[in-house]
This record gives structure tokens, C-alpha cells and sequence, in this order.
């Protein structure tokens, strides 16, 4: 675990190592639809490499989430299939798209996402100008 949160539990934070990685999240509730071949995980999806697909899935692999399974030929091929702790991903997936269903509303509503982005830009501006007039108001 890279991460060591006090206030968090110990298992959340293990799942959002693994979640933390760019594409995992996503080759895992791909892999929801059932074994799938290398070829056919990066076509659904288009926009990762075959270098970073590779290392994602020995990543996920050695994490128990993934088995690599050799058919025999010829040709030979290669399936990748969640194992039983990767398709518990399915219910979390769930969770995550009734969030991105909310935050979609709040964005085109012009909510919450576009003004906490704008308070988390003018926060360095108003921080160094309090600072600034704290100083002025010291000086002798």
C-alpha cells in the first residue's frame, strides 16, 4: 500500500491502490463480459497501448484479479479471464457509474465539479494575497 490514511480503512485504501492506476479499472469491468483475448481487451479499449495493456494485465494478474489462460494451438492463443476476487468488481463499477451519472447532472447544471475547480485555482491567489497584506500590516 502506498498511501497509509489513518482516518481510512486499510482494505479501501488496498482497493484504490489497484483502482489508482491508470486503465485498471477499466481492463477490469471489461474483463466483466468473460475471457476476452489480448487483441480483443484493446480494441474495446482503443485508446491504450499494447506496452501499457501488457503491463496493466501482469500487474492485475500477479494481484490475483486476472488469470492468463494459454489455449493451445495452433495458433496459440492467449484469454484473460477475471478471476473470483476481480469479478467482485462489478457491484463497485455499479457504484462508480451512479456517481459519474451525478456529477454528470451537476456538470451540466454548472455545479459543484466547475466551482469547487474554480475555488481550487483562486485558493493560491487569495492565500498569497492574505499573506501579503498580513505582512504590510506588520511591517514598522
Amino acid at each position: 500500500m502506498k498511501h497509509a490514511c489513518q482516518h481510512l480503512c486499510e482494505k479501501f485504501q488496498v482497493a484504490m491502490d489497484v483502482l489508482a492506476k491508470p486503465w485498471n479499472g477499466l481492463i477490469i469491468a471489461t474483463l466483466e463480459e468473460g475471457a476476452l483475448r489480448f487483441g480483443e481487451i484493446g480494441e474495446r479499449l482503443d485508446a491504450i497501448s499494447d506496452r501499457m495493456l501488457s503491463s496493466r494485465l501482469k500487474e492485475l494478474e500477479a494481484l490475483g484479479l486476472v488469470v492468463r489462460r494459454v489455449l493451445p494451438g495452433p495458433p496459440v492463443r492467449v484469454e484473460y479471464e477475471l478471476t473470483d476476487a476481480g469479478r467482485g468488481f462489478g457491484e463497485v463499477a455499479q457504484a462508480i457509474s451512479r456517481w459519474g451519472e451525478r456529477l454528470a447532472v451537476s456538470a451540466a447544471r454548472g455545479g459543484g465539479a466547475k466551482r469547487a475547480a474554480r475555488a481550487a485555482r483562486a485558493a493560491p491567489a487569495a492565500k498569497r494575497a492574505r499573506a501579503s497584506s498580513t505582512s504590510s500590516t506588520q511591517r514598522p
